[in-house]
């Protein structure tokens, strides 16, 4: 077996720095970003949740110690269950604010519940109920346009719950750590920290760019909406982010002890890190923007026509 560095426990931890908080990411980029590209944005949502899935897979594959099948066949049922109900129901879910509490939510219970006994981490079975709830709603209004789906439905009744309590909760549990004194150093200097800093700050922008522009010379595509290349950077830097699922992965890769608060800590300064130099960085680039939309708003004959599409003939 190939053995890197003094001690190869600490590689347990080589899947710390995978997650972006989409939370904390899209919050920095509204603050700074009042004209960045809309695309931007939808580059940065589009690269948490894929980031977030790895990371909740790599939890399931590599973090799951003793596995018990007998407890997924039911599992399975369940969920299948949870699926018809919601795709045929979608509608009355989305009318009776109440069903979805009576009937979906006790079957996700028991799905987890079974997910649970099984030995495979339970968060996985949380992002297969999600996943089950219809995107589109496929009915119409009287106008034509289609109404939102249950997913939609769910995220703006259940968001409250989501946001104000049970990520703060988990949050303020996950990253709890005592260090105090000559510990605050010996801690953010461990092997760990240094390393986790440096994955999160440094390894995701260049990871990010390079999978970004090997995508696009594979595919022949361009980069859409006036972005440029060092809008990318900003956000590669700002994925570094990653609070909530990397805690999680922390807590499993590390027991108590001075690697498990390296861990920690190491995801917290980063995630600070990575919010400051986004912040720089795509601030600059938000008022190179700003001044575009200036320039191009400028009406100097009142016509009505900004100037910039007005030429000589």
């Amino acid at each position: 077996m190939l053995v890197i560095g003094p001690d190869p426990e600490l590689l347990r931890g080589w899947a710390v720095p995978t997650a972006t908080d989409i939370a904390f990411a899209v919050a920095v980029l509204a603050i700074i970003g009042s004209h960045l590209p809309a695309r931007l944005r939808l580059f940065l949502l589009t690269l948490a949740v894929v980031d977030d899935l790895i990371a909740i897979g790599i939890i399931a594959i590599f973090y799951t110690d003793d596995l018990n099948p007998m407890p997924l066949p039911a599992a399975i049922l369940g969920l299948a269950l949870y699926a018809a109900l919601a795709q045929m129901r979608q509608g009355f879910f989305a009318r009776n604010r109440f069903a979805a509490w009576l009937i979906l939510l006790p079957i996700g219970v028991v799905v987890w519940a079974f997910v649970h006994a099984s030995g495979i981490h339970a968060t996985i079975a949380g992002v297969a109920l999600g996943f089950m709830i219809p995107v589109r709603s496929g009915e119409t209004d009287a106008d034509g346009v289609e109404r939102p789906g249950l997913a939609e439905e769910f995220e703006h009744r259940f968001r409250p719950l989501s946001a104000g309590f049970a990520v703060p909760v988990f949050a303020f549990f996950a990253a709890g750590v005592a260090v105090v004194g000559d510990g605050f150093v010996q801690t953010v200097t461990h092997p760990v920290a240094i390393a986790i800093v440096c994955g999160l700050v440094l390894g995701k922008p260049i990871g990010i760019v390079i999978a970004t522009w090997i995508a696009t010379k594979a595919t022949r595509a361009e980069l859409g909406g006036g972005l440029r290349w060092v809008d990318l950077i900003g956000v590669g830097i700002l994925a570094g982010i990653g609070f909530t699922v990397s805690l999680l992965v922390a807590e499993l890769s590390f027991p108590a002890g001075l690697e498990h608060d390296a861990a920690k800590v190491a995801i917290l300064i980063a995630s600070v890190l990575a919010a400051v130099a986004a912040s720089i960085l795509l601030g600059a680039r938000n008022r190179r923007y700003r001044a575009i939309a200036a320039q191009e708003s400028v009406d100097a004959d009142g016509d009505g026509v900004p100037d910039v599409y007005q030429r000589e003939e």
